[in-house]
């Protein structure tokens, strides 16, 4: 690491580990019953990643809205059923106000104490749609004063674990590339734990399955998290933790 700058930076990932996109299920529910719904909610998640994906491989950007739609018809597909327009919008606007992890308001709380970190959503979805979640959603909007700022990917046009978004995201805080070792990124998807590490950042990843990291892309201590947590509550201790080690080996204050 470089020397410590006046703050550490937190980026919090928003679907995924602020926002439980599982809960959307609920309202799938109402149309297919409970079983279901649960494995059209997880299919949606999982093309709705894997497009952006594709599209970054094919160097072409959509908005993270369209492709929320379109991987959804492509899970309604999948399971052999459908939905009419009116119904799909409705879905749509159920992403507004998804319902956070259960821990993640004892973790916003404990943020919002602590001098020093300054927080940020950090996330694929357009400007729009995180906004919404983070100021309009029951579950979410009483912590919303806790993040500095929103930092979304339309800009670069490119989707999480492209370099290209985690620079974007040091750039909007103010930081040099040679801090990036004090931002850190918290997330509870490996892919984003892994792009954020490529590019020297800290990572503090959420396993809240308790299954322990999996992901051997990377290879090395690079390609794992910096930290493992069971959930946001923790956050604040394991990143503090770790100023004071680096300041116990560089002699640097916290």
């Amino acid at each position: 690491m470089s020397a410590k700058p006046e703050n550490i930076v937190v980026a919090f990932d928003a679907y995924g580990t602020l926002l439980s996109t599982e809960s959307v299920a609920k309202k799938l529910a109402e149309h297919f019953g409970q079983e279901k719904a649960q494995t059209i909610a997880a299919t949606w998640r999982k093309y709705q990643l894997e497009y952006t994906w594709r599209l970054n491989s094919m160097n072409q950007y959509e908005d993270f809205s369209v492709l929320t739609q379109r991987s959804l018809k492509h899970a309604l597909a999948e399971s052999s059923v459908s939905l009419d327009e009116k119904e799909i919008d409705s879905l749509m606007e159920a992403y507004d106000s998804l319902s956070i992890f259960p821990d993640v308001a004892k973790g916003l709380s404990k943020l919002a104490e602590t001098p020093g970190i300054t927080a940020v959503v950090f996330s694929n979805g357009t400007h729009s749609m995180v906004s919404n979640s983070v100021n309009k959603s029951p579950d979410l909007s009483p912590h919303a004063k806790v993040f500095d700022q929103i930092v979304v990917v339309e800009e670069v046009k490119k989707f999480k674990p492209a370099p290209e978004v985690y620079e974007h995201l040091a750039r909007k805080v103010g930081k040099e590339k040679s801090e990036m070792g004090w931002m850190w990124l918290v997330s509870g998807n490996p892919f984003d734990v892994v792009g954020a590490r490529a590019m020297g950042m800290q990572a503090a990843w959420v396993d809240r399955s308790g299954n322990g990291w999996q992901d051997e892309l990377a290879g090395g201590e690079r390609g794992r998290p910096t930290v493992i947590v069971k959930g946001l509550d923790e956050v604040v201790d394991a990143v503090q933790k770790h100023a004071e080690k680096y300041q116990g080996s560089s002699g640097q204050k916290w």
